[in-house]
């Protein structure tokens, strides 16, 4: 991406949405940072990536809900836009069983918003959003390809994430709007969301609770470590090949393409925290998958994306992150 072109980063203050803004600066990108702050987790541990991130030139932030479609359409940084990274949804499997309004305006409402936002801006900037992996549902196939069915989701989470897709879909059709969706595969890493089960294993190991191991530990994830995801994200989102040519609307899996067994990956904790957790063992929990893992050939294909962060050195860097931190979130409260 040329220098000085501006990038506009939904969900900023999330987890992959601080890496991502991190990267761009890095790059000497300028980045506009939209965020709602909501208290789905800990409000303070998006308030410190904010912080990290302000220190730096080129950031710009802006508290605003993508829900409020007014709001976003009337800002006045709309004409200075080049590209979109749509990050912002409301996150989490089994949070959308008891929650599910707050799907609809985040990933629903606020999702239509963007696209709008896409169609009005005066640059028609190229549109990189994040979909997800629960889109796949029970399929029992793997790895998961962009050409299997994908019509039998088992939550909300991920029947919101699909009608992300087909939105997208019209839209590129009807207006001319180069997107690009991905679908993202278990991604961890330091300054990841406390609602995760690799920080809630840290935590409680750690405070000598017991840890909860659903389906009796017989689930396999393609965990992705964030600079690996990032740099697919950044990568796509810089490209300016004749891939890019709009209209167009394209997905792709962005994963490890590996599959590891959830006791492996506890293991891995344990072993870079020097404690043994103490394991509840419990049937399979609704909205879950046995198995994900990701085909990336497609990604690999036409952007070059080849994930190099081994799980055992990511989990490591996580868990020195989390040491270094961990005080900081007990003193707030958690």
């Amino acid at each position: 991406m040329k220098k000085q072109q501006k990038v506009l980063v939904t969900g900023a203050a999330g987890f992959i949405g601080y890496h991502t803004v991190q990267a761009l600066l890095d790059k000497g990108t300028k980045v506009i940072g939209l965020d709602n702050l909501n208290d789905y987790y800990s409000v303070e541990l998006k308030k410190a990536r904010l912080a990290a991130l302000k220190k730096q030139n080129g950031f710009s932030f802006f508290e605003l809900d993508i829900a409020d479609h007014e709001a976003l359409l009337t800002a006045n940084w709309i004409g200075e836009i080049d590209c979109i990274i749509h990050l912002a949804a409301q996150a989490g499997v089994r949070y959308s069983l008891d929650n599910p309004f707050s799907y609809a305006s985040s990933n629903l409402t606020g999702h239509l918003a963007i696209l709008e936002l896409a169609r009005r801006a005066p640059k028609k900037p190229k549109l990189v959003y994040a979909s997800s992996s629960s889109v796949y549902g029970s399929n029992t196939k793997t790895p998961f390809s962009e050409s299997d069915p994908v019509e039998h989701p088992v939550s909300l989470y991920a029947a919101t994430k699909r009608s992300d897709e087909l939105l997208s879909e019209a839209y590129s059709t009807l207006y001319g709007l180069n997107l690009i969706g991905l679908r993202f595969f278990t991604v961890y890493g330091p300054w990841g969301r406390p609602d995760m089960a690799y920080w809630t294993f840290c935590e409680n190991i750690l405070d000598g609770k017991p840890i909860r191991v659903f389906n009796n530990g017989n689930l396999e994830r393609d965990f992705t470590y964030i600079d690996d995801i990032v740099a697919g994200i950044i990568s796509i989102a810089c490209s300016s090949g004749r891939e890019d040519v709009a209209p167009s609307h394209k997905i792709y899996n962005i994963g490890n393409s590996r599959q590891v067994q959830l006791v492996r990956f506890i293991e891995l904790i344990e072993e870079a925290l020097g404690k043994k957790a103490i394991k509840e063992y419990e049937p399979m929990q609704p909205g879950d998958v046995y198995s994900t893992c990701a085909d990336i050939s497609a990604i690999t294909r036409d952007y070059g994306y080849a994930p190099t962060t081994p799980l055992e050195v990511g989990i490591t860097r996580f868990v020195k992150w989390f040491l270094d931190y961990r005080p900081h979130y007990i003193k707030n409260g958690r």
